[in-house]
């Protein structure tokens, strides 16, 4: 995950779930995307093992306002929140596990 850091916040009810207890990975997909079932599998593996983290998947699409004001422009794109819902890392692309754990260490 290759992305910096971005600042701002999101809640429970902007993501439409709850946040990890440590840190949340929130992932912005599209129907048509092959990326994005890869990714949903490495960021669900990457949440079991790591305990208080947890994986939210949000529709492009169905949530175009959202994904305006955070400038999503392709997806898969994964951010990374702390346990207070600060965006702290941000990466566009498949990922490989070892650098979402690398950047959930930034949240942790």
């Amino acid at each position: 995950m290759d992305g910096q850091g971005i600042g701002g916040t999101l809640d429970a009810a902007r993501i439409g779930a709850e946040l990890g207890e440590r840190a949340t990975l929130v992932q912005f997909s599209s129907a048509f995307c092959q990326p994005c079932r890869a990714t949903r599998r490495t960021l669900a593996e990457v949440a079991r093992m790591v305990d208080g983290v947890a994986h939210v998947e949000i529709d492009a699409e169905a949530h175009l306002t959202l994904v305006r004001e955070l400038g999503i422009s392709r997806t898969p794109t994964v951010l990374v929140l702390d346990a207070d819902g600060r965006i702290v890392r941000r990466a566009a692309g498949q990922p490989r596990t070892v650098d979402v754990v690398a950047a959930l260490g930034q949240a942790l």
